[in-house]
């Protein structure tokens, strides 16, 4: 198109040279002198012209470049917004999470798999075998047979009167460090003969609730005592607290202990209470509300003596529970009975709903190494250290009593 152009001036040139002859009878030189000024300032125009063309088109482009850089900054912006919270986010725990999910989901297939197996197969030989008819079941437990303990109830009440109940601290470490997390406070009475009677020896199994919550006040006021001494000394202690039904059932004996916890907001955090797990099943709705009032003031629960694992960790996680406790010796044999869970995914299980699992009764290494690697990161028992006094300047007058009157 620009040589059209060209073509054309110079034959606009050529017309003009020609009139200025001819037409205006110029002189040879002075027609081609016109006609070269003519075609300069053709060409000139032209140039000036392309020129600003070029230059309109250059600064489109550039503006197109600006934007696109613009977006471009506010993409990478974006962008560096999202590599920031991805880095931010707490993978690691989140696919611990699904991990231990999707192991224990293939678990609970694969269990299920086979119990519907082993029904089918049940059910196929009770009908070639038997036949139609009535099955047996099974005879029913006595659940209300109880071994009587040792001393009698009258004699425990005659010991509390004497004041000769003790309260010796049993240790619950962690694995694999085995650092100490806390301590049982376990009662224990103090015989005639100059023995220790331990509390299955001399606890009530039926009735005595009234000595029950007498022993556990005892409990608690000797654990405010060794927590406040202890964090008076820079050498803070978590002690596990008894707890049963026969005082969460009675409503004087609980406002006395909610009264305690407040009037002792200082060290409250360092008090777990215990409870078996036969009486929390045995536990309403309204008494599982009364424990909510414990966590308010600050307390926590320990679930101890478990027989099986098969609960809701979602209720005991709302009711305060942070630990639950089961035989170390039963879960190693039979670990069936407790859940239907392997054993290395218990633990993460219930690490979910922030609850630690601790194996009790451990009696020798070899145990520790299994607890170990199956998940379970707290242990007691005889192998890890037997119940004994506490210090001296952390007891009570109240425990020094009985000392006193040997002496």
């Amino acid at each position: 198109m620009q040589g059209l152009v060209y073509i054309f001036i110079a034959l606009a040139t050529l017309g003009v040279a020609a009139a200025a002859y001819f037409g205006l009878t110029f002189s040879p030189i002075e027609a081609f002198v016109t006609a070269i000024a003519f075609g300069a300032i053709a060409v000139m125009l032209m140039e000036r012209r392309l020129r600003q063309r070029s230059e309109a088109r250059l600064e489109r482009a550039i503006e197109d470049l600006a934007r696109l850089l613009s977006t471009d900054a506010k993409a990478g912006q974006v962008l560096s917004q999202r590599v920031n919270a991805i880095a931010d986010t707490n993978v690691g725990s989140r696919l611990e999470g699904i991990e231990a999910d999707i192991s224990v989901l293939g678990t609970v297939t694969r269990q299920l798999a086979e119990a519907l197996a082993e029904l089918e197969e049940g059910h196929h030989t009770e009908r070639t075998s038997s036949g139609p008819g009535i099955v047996e079941l099974p005879p029913e437990e006595d659940d209300d047979v109880f071994d009587e303990p040792l001393i009698p109830e009258a004699e425990l009440r005659a010991a509390l009167e004497q004041n000769r109940l003790v309260f010796h601290i049993e240790p619950v470490v962690s694995l694999p460090s085995r650092k100490p997390l806390g301590y049982d406070l376990v009662p224990r009475l103090m015989q005639d003969a100059g023995g220790l009677a331990d509390a299955p020896d001399f606890m009530p199994r039926r009735g005595g609730e009234d000595l029950v919550r007498q022993i556990e006040a005892l409990a608690l006021e000797e654990a405010v005592t060794i927590a406040r001494r202890a964090k008076t000394s820079g050498q803070p202690i978590r002690l596990f607290i008894p707890l049963s039904k026969a005082t969460i059932g009675d409503r004087k004996a609980l406002d006395q202990v909610l009264a305690t916890l407040v009037a002792n907001q200082a060290i409250t955090s360092s008090l777990d209470f215990s409870l078996a797990q036969a009486q929390y099943k045995t536990l309403g709705a309204p008494e599982k509300r009364l424990l909510g009032e414990f966590g308010k003031a600050g307390a926590g629960f320990v679930l101890r003596d478990a027989a099986s694992l098969r609960f809701d960790f979602a209720e005991l996680e709302g009711l305060g529970f942070t630990v639950v406790r089961f035989d170390a010796t039963q879960f190693l044999n039979k670990p069936e009975t407790f859940s239907d869970f392997h054993t290395a995914d218990i633990s993460p299980y219930a690490k979910r709903f922030d609850i630690a699992l601790c194996a009790t009764g451990v009696i020798d290494e070899q145990q520790l190494l299994s607890l170990f690697e199956d998940g379970i990161g707290l242990v007691q028992g005889p192998h890890i250290g037997r119940p004994g006094p506490v210090r001296a300047d952390l007891i009570g007058e109240r425990a020094r009593q009985p000392e006193r009157r040997q002496a």
